[in-house]
């Protein structure tokens, strides 16, 4: 193996210490404590490179970590400091495959004790892959001297020339010498958009990436041949902290380990656990007394603090700091955020409207008159008795709130609110995309995830195994057959067990509103309906929070063993099967209340029984609307208030509380661990990692589905998602900042799948609000008796038309009820909520005329109300350019502008050269006309009149 000098990055004269002076200290008998006193006499190393944020020197900057964990030796930590200071010449003494257990001699008489193999393993890939770093242009510097026992640490730093080679490989667009100036508005709007300025002043951050701009550099792909091209004054800060991270975790996971028939980049080497972590460093501290002012800080001031809850998020300084990904999903819940006020101020205005007018609505006005005396039928069999249908007048007051003419409007408006927030996005996401210079970025093929280049190994071996020649191999669709059936099976399974947990919970409605029915007294009887649709709402809302959780991990686990070959394609397919599942276990018993409760009753005499003993629910008179509302609010609020804000905030503060017992019980008692500060990548390694943007997408969708799928049923979704979101964005920005890891940045021009999503719930909320409003609502049969059976042309009579009359006489044996007389007198004739032909009639109890009427005046209403509102969804959606006309026209200004820059080179050029061709020229008359002689200049050298091509 060659001697590889690089490992050393710094003498250890300049790291201020002297190996022999440490030696002799050592061997005189100096202890650990008295050495200690020694190095703090000296200049403290770690204040020179920031703690942790450069290299010894004090210059190279740290662009990424790698993280490992290793064995140490039982001669203790001096004698690990050692090793790592003299790192350059241990490793130059190994030989190429050492046998395992066999360590390097230490020059005190003693050696490592024997590690497994396993262990010998690892450090054989982690020495050949950094030694391919160091052969890629990359600078490491090692630490194992740290304060977290048995963990050592490869500082990474990329040279220039490194990141300008990368840099032109990714094709990554940097700011040019060339400035122009972006088009302002003139005349009213500028006015206009002076005085909104203005107003919105004390809400903006106090960021400088956030204040207007009127120029702007000119962008272009980062060429080395074009380098004059670059305003290259401060190489420093040409490429800022998030491009590096970047640039190096390109080169992370290409370079490939290739010892003992492996093939492995960085996530492979992380699957394996050669590595135990790889992140980029935060750039400082923030907070405390006398931190330096970095992007943390600032972020953490004026973003991640609930003080600056009413302000504008720094979505430029999000992007600077993150990247272009994690940018994009806080600009996307800014816009969504801002999109529900005016939602939220409708659907307030919607309920006021229902507050206002309850008192007129004709319907509850004569369900709650007692001079009626309409006797309803009992609503379970033999311990039910029958009731006056004024006991439910509460109930039919409340569903007007909800049930109301002005419910038709606001579920038109959210379908038209949900298109015009798509078409606001798409152009607050071009705005950003030729603000962060993305307008041409095109994604690339992502490399190979590790599980994917195993399974090919694996394949490739046991063809090699049988004798075969093998070509390129990869993964078919026979291979991955097993997974895509247990991907099947297991989610119909997961399916099926949601549906099993609504159907136990309308077992455990039904039975409870038996027993609670038997309750002697009056008041017990009266809120049988409210505490059994309460408590069967808290059961379903525990048990969703609980198979989210469960479902979560059920969908990684079926998307890893399917074995997608990229990063993208995992990420997409895991997006797919978590939403499917999670999206029927949310919206399942929401389902079942607003479509098949209360349909499959039948009738007095004829009723429906589950297991030949509990019969089917029923609606309550007013109607299964107000059951719905109370179902959705309690899921909605109670969903986003444990499982969006306590989990987020309780289970990152537990893990950061069990890891940092676990560290301090694992910390040695050294006086030195205690005096001495921690390292910045220390800092970050007990810090959380980053797992991606799934979850956060995901639980604003599902909150999406609920503003809008069932919104015709509780108006005020859109209030309570907007207070939530207000919490969210701060809530996330804090975890971000100071609870995980600096994830590496990743440019992305718009927010992927998540938007095709979006679009197929926005289609999905008009169909269902169409049904909602027809089917489960009264909004239809009080029109069909407003225009068809109203005498006098008003809503008088309504509930009496609704209602079917039954002969109790007609009870099958043991289902009257026990006490007929509980009501003070006999009854013979009770009503039920039905279109049903009366007693008396020739077909009774069949299905009357009214029925079919009120049917085919629903159908028509779901097909005409779908088709309208999705034409002008489509009308709102064409009407609207996705490309805002100042974006489009700036974008051809920089392509003009770009031409121009290369024909004034490209004219240069040509000038320069007609120039040489002149010289040469006046050289050659010069030659002519003088006789071929030698001569000798001033400086005593020999010339001639020849010429000499020169490269321009």
């Amino acid at each position: 193996m060659r001697v590889n000098k690089k490992y050393s990055c710094l003498p250890a004269e300049e790291k201020g210490i002297h190996i022999i002076n440490i030696r002799a200290i050592e061997d005189i008998g100096y202890d650990q404590h008295e050495s200690t006193l020694l190095n703090s006499l000296s200049k403290n190393p770690d204040a020179d490179c920031k703690y942790g944020l450069y290299f010894r020197d004090g210059k190279r900057k740290v662009d990424y970590i790698l993280v490992y964990h290793y064995k140490k030796s039982s001669a203790g930590r001096t004698l690990t400091r050692r090793t790592h200071h003299n790192d350059a010449s241990a490793r130059s003494t190994k030989q190429d495959h050492p046998l395992p257990g066999k360590g390097v001699q230490l020059e005190m008489g003693e050696s490592e004790p024997p590690v497994d193999s396993h262990e010998d393993d690892k450090r054989f890939r982690r020495e050949e892959y950094e030694g391919n770093l160091v052969e890629a242009g990359l600078e490491l510097e090692h630490d194992e001297d740290t304060k977290i026992h048995g963990v050592g640490f490869v500082k990474i730093h990329a040279p220039w020339n490194v990141l300008c080679r990368e840099a032109e490989f990714l094709k990554l667009k940097m700011p040019t010498k060339k400035m122009y100036q972006i088009n302002q508005t003139h005349g009213l709007l500028k006015k206009i958009n002076s005085v909104i300025q203005k107003i919105t002043e004390p809400i903006q951050p106090k960021v400088a990436e956030h204040k207007p701009q009127t120029v702007k550099r000119l962008s272009y792909p980062f060429s080395r041949e074009k380098q004059h091209l670059f305003d290259l004054s401060d190489r420093d800060s040409f490429f800022d902290s998030k491009t590096r991270s970047t640039i190096v975790y390109e080169i992370l996971k290409r370079t490939t380990c290739t010892k003992a028939k492996y093939s492995m980049g960085i996530t492979s080497l992380l699957a394996n656990g050669v590595y135990s972590a790889a992140y980029p460093l935060h750039d400082g501290d923030y907070e405390g007394e006398n931190v330096e002012p970095n992007d943390r800080k600032l972020l953490c001031e004026e973003w991640a603090s609930y003080g600056v809850f009413y302000k504008y998020q720094p979505i430029d300084l999000v992007r600077k700091y993150f990247g272009e990904k994690i940018g994009l999903y806080f600009a996307w819940l800014g816009v969504y955020t801002q999109m529900l006020i005016p939602a939220s101020i409708v659907g307030i205005i919607v309920f006021l409207y229902g507050c206002a007018t309850v008192d007129e609505n004709i319907p509850s006005m004569e369900m709650c008159d007692q001079r009626n005396n309409i006797t309803m039928c009992p609503l379970c069999d033999r311990t039910c008795s029958y009731w006056k249908m004024s006991s439910a007048c509460a109930t039919a007051r409340a569903s007007h709130l909800f049930d109301n003419p002005a419910t038709v409007f606001f579920s038109v408006f959210m379908a038209l609110w949900a298109a015009t927030f798509m078409e606001h996005w798409k152009r607050k996401q071009m705005r950003l995309n030729y603000r962060w210079d993305l307008t041409g970025f095109e994604e690339e093929e992502d490399h190979p995830r590790a599980e994917y280049e195993a399974k090919v190994l694996e394949k490739s071996l046991r063809k090699e195994h049988k004798h075969k020649e093998t070509d390129k191999e990869k993964l078919t669709w026979k291979d991955r057959f097993p997974a895509y059936l247990t991907n099947f099976v297991g989610i119909i399974f997961m399916v099926g067990l949601t549906f099993a947990i609504v159907f136990g919970v309308i077992i455990y409605r039904i039975s409870t509103a038996a027993a609670l029915a038997i309750s002697s007294t009056p008041s017990g009887r009266s809120s049988v309906r409210v505490t059994v649709t309460a408590t069967a709402v808290i059961i379903n809302l525990v048990v969703i929070i609980i198979l989210d959780e469960v479902y979560g991990c059920i969908a990684r686990w079926l998307t890893q063993i399917e074995v997608p070959k990229t990063d993208k394609n995992f990420e997409e397919r895991l997006i797919f099967k978590a939403f499917l599942l999670k999206f029927v276990n949310a919206y399942t018993p929401i389902f079942y209340v607003a479509f098949f409760k209360g349909r499959f009753v039948g009738r007095p005499g004829d009723y429906v029984y589950i297991f030949h003993s509990f019969r089917m629910e029923e609606c309550a008179p007013g109607g299964c609307l107000m059951e719905l509302c109370i179902q959705l609010s309690i899921i909605m609020l109670g969903k986003q208030l444990i499982q969006n804000n306590l989990f987020e905030i309780g289970i990152p503060k537990m893990k950061k509380f069990i890891r940092y017992m676990k560290l301090k019980r694992r910390r040695s008692l050294d006086h030195e661990e205690h005096v001495k500060k921690k390292q910045r990548y220390e800092v970050d390694y007990n810090l959380e990692p980053f797992a991606g943007l799934t979850p956060e997408y995901m639980e604003m969708i599902i909150q999406f589905g609920f503003v809008t799928l069932f919104v015709a049923s509780f108006p005020l979704a859109p209030l309570f998602a907007l207070l939530n979101n207000i919490i969210e964005i701060r809530l996330d920005a804090k975890k971000f900042v100071t609870e995980l890891r600096r994830p590496v940045a990743v440019r992305a021009k718009d927010i992927g799948i998540w938007y095709n999503i979006l679009r197929g719930i926005g289609k999905l909320a008009v169909i269902i609000n169409a049904f909602v409003i027809s089917f489960t609502s009264d909004f239809i049969p009080r029109l069909v008796y407003l225009y068809m059976y109203s005498e006098n042309g008003t809503m008088h009579g309504f509930v009496n038309h609704t209602l079917s009359s039954f002969n109790v006489s007609d009870f099958q044996a043991g289902t009257a009820p026990n006490d007929p007389m509980d009501l003070g007198y006999e009854v013979q004739i009770c009503r039920y909520k039905d279109y049903r032909e009366p007693p008396w009639s020739e077909n009774k109890y069949d299905i009357s005329k009214d029925f079919w009427a009120v049917l085919a005046a629903r159908l028509a209403f779901v097909i005409v109300f779908q088709n309208l509102v999705m034409f002008m969804s489509d009308f709102v959606d064409w009407i609207i350019p996705d490309i805002p006309k100042d974006i489009s026209q700036q974008i051809h200004k920089e392509k003009v502008l770009m031409v121009e820059v290369f024909m004034r080179e490209e004219q240069g050029k040509l000038q320069m050269l007609e120039t040489w061709k002149d010289k040469d020229k006046k050289k050659g008359e010069n030659c002519n006309n003088h006789s071929p002689r030698v001569s000798r200049s001033h400086s005593g050298s020999l010339s001639s009149c020849h010429s000499y091509p020169v490269d321009v």
